[in-house]
């Protein structure tokens, strides 16, 4: 990255609409700016544009005059990026947002890459790693609670969290280097108990940090959910109710659905990745039986499991062996066609589910039943959208090993292993946490949170 560049790119997304955005960055922001744009106030000049104002003019390619828009001024470093920015709002559609960039380029400015703007705000001191990998999430979050989240992520709310238990774990550390360093200035000694307590502290806010990650993971992400059962059990009816439309084939044919259907759906603030799957039973048929094959691999693979039962029928051992195949798995029982006489035995396969819920999936109703269920068992609706949580493998994986270091630590000093021995587990700690902050962060970390960004953010 040429970080003394200016970068240009078009920062919505492709397509027509009403608008589109050009922004560029960089030192030469205002001069590239001033090449292509033309305010129709002929005594305003690009060049003199103060901060957080807008001009009305022209977009220029050479002397060509090809549409007109706003312009909006950032200086430096009271910008996104923090250098000099300009975004210049053009009307939507490919051709003349194309135009606009090739005529930036054509004044000096270079392609941005992916998650430049961004990339640039955090060599810039304007975000912390956490909050510039919150930019994305925020930018993919399919739900109210998912954005909410990555929003304050965004505002530091992680940030601030790690940043107390560093303060915490500093100060233990500077303590603890003095007294092992330096025994001629006669250094006390930390207590036992205090020391314990601010360990123990720091470690239940790193517990409950991880404690959360998964919860908030499928806020943020969505999750992957197989719908798996017998053949007419419900299972396409279920993938219809959800999605709200006929998106699978419903006939009263057993071995309707022969491969996996695949379907985005937002569930209240979940998002679910639904596979339909085929009817799980014995068959000669080749075709079959390998949709019956793929029906197991996605039910191993999955997230979440939604199982349906017909119970107007008693129990089979295909039931049975769907239900014990789902022992260990995130996996609610949806005993369908509730609307019939119930001949199904749910006490049989309840101890195999995180719950068993009785439904008709023709029913409207039963969505928002369904959508309260998943909500309960993947436990989204005990997170606090404006709380700190851990975004993604990185951070996760950070903060398990500062969690590692200060329970070390603690079994150091219950143990007796000596005040050194804490030391050495409560560096390490630390330096989990300059990881997850990125303070301690290589190029090559930094590359690969910024490599799954968009280009123009």
């Amino acid at each position: 990255m040429l970080e003394n560049s200016t970068i240009a790119a078009v920062a919505t997304p492709p397509g027509e609409g009403g608008i589109a955005v050009v922004r560029l960055s960089g030192p030469e922001s205002f001069r590239v700016a001033e090449q292509v744009f033309r305010p129709m106030d002929r005594r305003k000049q690009v060049a003199q544009a103060r901060g957080y104002t807008a001009l009305y003019g022209q977009f220029a390619d050479g002397e060509e005059l090809f549409d007109d828009g706003i312009a909006l001024f950032f200086r430096a470093p009271h910008s996104y990026t923090g250098e000099d920015v300009v975004e210049l709002s053009c009307h939507g559609g490919t051709a003349v947002a194309r135009r606009l960039v090739e005529a930036c380029l054509g004044a000096g400015a270079v392609p941005a890459g992916p998650g430049e703007y961004t990339r640039r705000a955090l060599l810039n001191g304007k975000l912390s790693l956490t909050q510039a990998e919150a930019v994305m999430d925020l930018i993919s979050a399919g739900g109210r609670q998912g954005a909410a989240l990555a929003n304050a992520a965004r505002g530091g709310a992680l940030a601030r969290k790690i940043a107390a238990q560093q303060q915490a774990l500093t100060s233990l550390q500077a303590h603890l280097t003095a007294w092992v360093d330096f025994p001629e200035e006669d250094v006390p000694a930390l207590e036992a108990g205090p020391l314990r307590d601010t360990l123990s502290q720091v470690k239940a806010a790193l517990d409950e940090l991880i404690g959360s990650y998964n919860a908030a993971a499928v806020l943020r992400e969505g999750v992957d959910c197989a719908i798996v059962g017998r053949p007419n059990a419900g299972k396409s009816t279920l993938l219809n109710l959800l999605a709200g439309f006929d998106r699978a084939i419903v006939t009263p044919i057993a071995g309707t659905t022969r491969d996996v259907v695949e379907q985005a759906v937002q569930l209240g603030d979940i998002r679910l990745n639904l596979f339909d799957t085929a009817g799980l039973r014995q068959t000669d048929d080749p075709v079959e039986a390998e949709g019956v094959r793929r029906s197991w691999a996605k039910l191993a693979e999955a997230g979440l499991v939604l199982a349906v039962f017909d119970g107007s029928r008693p129990l089979t051992r295909e039931d049975f062996d769907l239900a014990r195949r789902c022992a260990g798995c995130r996996a609610i029982a949806l005993v369908n066609k509730e609307d019939l006489p119930l001949q199904f035995d749910v006490e049989a396969i309840a101890p195999y589910f995180g719950m068993v819920i009785p439904v008709c999936c023709k029913e409207e109703g039963a969505r928002k039943v369904i959508a309260a269920a998943v909500a309960r068992l993947l436990g989204t609706g005990r997170i606090d959208p404006h709380a700190a949580s851990l975004s993604g493998q990185r951070q996760l994986s950070a903060a398990l090993r500062a969690r590692d270091g200060v329970a070390g630590a603690l079994e150091a000093l219950d143990t007796g292993f000596g005040l050194d021995a804490v030391s050495v587990c409560v560096d390490d700690a630390l330096a989990a946490l300059y990881d997850l902050t990125g303070e301690n962060a290589s190029d090559a970390v930094i590359d690969e949170v910024f490599e799954k960004f968009c280009v123009g953010k």
